[in-house]
């Protein structure tokens, strides 16, 4: 049973607990959000005027103290499900523009004040299901309108993070930005680079993620982010090039299309280089013969995408992926005239249904036509030749008992054995063998 069909027994026991010893206690934050927006939390916050230590005498064995110092403990069932329950608090200056340099334990209502947008800063009694609503979240809600709780240059001034927060959840719940809070969030976009890059990456996975990404990535440019955390991608905003689908559109366009027509679950990495995929038109841009080109485009956008990735201190394994959708975006792009060695070594590369995720949405948004990567999903579901990535037929060992003395020779003649092998111009070790002898007779034959 997923977590948050686990929690929200768990948390209704926990308030009626703490209420049992005095306390006053109401779920919190996003989950009251999204239990007014129909939807099922991913967690549930428990808010209580009961101190951590007070929390952790309560249910003994199971709290884990994540962060005692601003009042926040975790609580765990017995089948494993987590609620966090904080004390009602105020937070003292923000002087890193990330964490507060102290808390007081407070009331509910400077609690909610204290919190970022009016839609999460809103309580819920799971006993009598009422809503405790000191800062107009309810109505904001209901108008689909995201507002800052009070001052928005001081709510952002708080945590710079909020900035991106605002995208997210604008975009996530299809809301615009009340004027004041979008000209703060403008005029304290550059800001934004203060915050942790992990974080920063982080809030970009959620977004990247969900079905609203290219509304989330939209409403970043135009808001000053993308130029703060991603400033390579600005220069796409304006580059024409007339593609079939866009005639009208610019490389920004084109690129929101490819990030809608994405798998509605993509993945991270694969979401992340669809937004990157031509991220290196700009400095390969050219023009021959009256017409616009963009030569190795491929190339030079991967090792931007690198650098990107390196910045946002991702995970190595997420960079090379990254990196490697990015380069071979358009690899198959002629898939029916690749000879048959180098499609079978694309397609049994790792994760390859990324690759072909990509190359459909850039096709649909580019052409509104896929028969190459239907080739290609066409050519993997039949596998006409037995294994797409069959054991070599030859290894150096076999070179050697065939008489070739060792050397950097090798490399070369395992490569166009291994070559031959997939274009099923041979099929057993001993015809890779002699097809080696005759390729060897027609050149300068290595030493025996």
């Amino acid at each position: 049973m997923a977590n948050s069909e686990l929690a929200r027994p768990f948390a209704r026991e926990i308030v009626r607990k703490l209420r049992e010893k005095g306390h006053t206690a109401l779920w919190a934050g996003g989950c009251v959000r999204d239990l007014l927006l129909g939807l099922t939390p991913t967690d549930y916050d428990v808010a209580t005027s009961a101190t951590p230590d007070q929390v952790m005498a309560l249910f003994p064995f199971r709290t884990i103290p994540v962060g005692v110092a601003f009042g926040v403990v975790r609580v765990r069932s017995p089948k494993g499900a987590e609620v966090e329950v904080a004390t009602f608090r105020s937070d003292g200056a923000y002087l890193d523009g990330r964490h507060p340099d102290s808390v007081v334990f407070s009331s509910p209502r400077e609690d909610a004040e204290r919190r970022d947008f009016t839609i999460n800063g809103m309580f819920w009694d799971p006993i009598s299901d009422e809503i405790i609503d000191y800062v107009g979240g309810r109505d904001d809600l209901a108008a689909r309108t995201l507002r800052a709780i009070g001052a928005p240059e001081a709510r952002f001034g708080e945590d710079k993070l909020r900035l991106l927060r605002a995208i997210r959840f604008a975009s996530r719940f299809g809301m615009t930005i009340e004027p004041r809070t979008r000209n703060s969030l403008v005029s304290m976009a550059d800001q934004v680079t203060v915050v942790a890059a992990e974080r920063i990456a982080e809030e970009l996975r959620k977004m990247l993620v969900h079905e609203s990404r290219a509304k989330a990535m939209d409403l970043a440019l135009h808001t000053g982010l993308i130029k703060a955390v991603l400033p390579p991608l600005v220069a796409i905003k304006g580059l024409f090039q007339g593609k079939p689908i866009q005639p009208e559109g610019d490389l920004w366009d084109h690129t929101l299309l490819v990030l809608r027509l994405l798998p509605p679950d993509p993945t991270f990495t694969l979401a992340f280089a669809a937004l990157l995929h031509d991220i290196g038109k700009p400095p390969t841009k050219a023009v021959h013969n009256g017409r616009m080109t963009f030569h190795n485009h491929e190339q030079v956008g991967s090792r931007m995408a690198g650098d990107l990735c390196r910045r946002l201190k991702l995970s190595n394994a997420d960079r090379e992926r990254i990196c490697w959708l990015v380069e071979y975006h358009q690899y198959l792009g002629e898939a029916k005239r690749l000879r048959e060695a180098k499609l079978k070594r694309i397609l049994s590369q790792p994760g390859v249904e990324e690759l072909l995720a990509l190359h459909r949405a850039d096709a649909l948004a580019s052409f509104g036509e896929t028969s190459q990567i239907d080739y290609c999903d066409y050519y993997l579901r039949e596998q006409p030749t037995g294994p797409i990535n069959p054991p070599p037929l030859v290894t150096g060992h076999d070179l050697v008992r065939h008489g070739l003395s060792p050397g950097s020779h090798f490399a070369t003649l395992l490569e166009q054995l291994r070559e031959a092998q997939l274009d099923r111009v041979v099929n057993s070790k001993r015809e890779a063998l002699d097809w080696l002898d005759r390729l060897l007779e027609k050149g300068v034959s290595p030493p025996r």
